[in-house]
């Protein structure tokens, strides 16, 4: 099994379609066995799921996502985790032993405003735009 998550200097990112790296798990045997953190060379929202899509991963636990990237992942079959924060690693294994706390009707819906400096991250809004439901 191959776990991806949304990748900052060992944080979960909290916009899936911004984000800029992934860290990649290989799992046996509910055991990490290698770990990679790849660019996604600039792609963003639906060609984020494609991408993860070509390098084989099941599971993506992310922090917030929009509508439009859920429904691509579900197409590619992509099992979501949203809605998570914290450490990538402590995530992944919390994932393994069935204590991940996730979830699991995340939404972001803030496609259409624009921050002052270009930044985003979901759960941090300060502009009262931009809404991520957690329901």
């Amino acid at each position: 099994m191959k776990i991806a998550v949304t990748y900052d200097n060992e944080r979960i990112f909290q916009h899936f379609g911004h984000t800029e790296q992934f860290k990649i798990y290989d799992i046996e045997n509910d055991k990490i066995i290698s770990k990679t953190v790849i660019g996604t060379n600039g792609q963003g929202h639906g060609a984020l799921s494609s991408f993860l899509s070509e390098r084989d991963v099941d599971v993506l636990i992310c922090g917030g996502i929009g509508g439009g990237a859920i429904n691509a992942l579900n197409e590619l079959g992509i099992k979501l985790f949203g809605g998570v924060s914290g450490d990538c690693d402590e995530a992944v294994q919390a994932f393994l032993n069935n204590e991940l706390a996730f979830n699991p009707n995340v939404r972001c819906s803030h496609h259409d405003h624009e921050h002052g400096n270009g930044e985003h991250t979901c759960g941090e809004h300060g502009c009262g735009k931009g809404s991520c439901r957690h329901d």
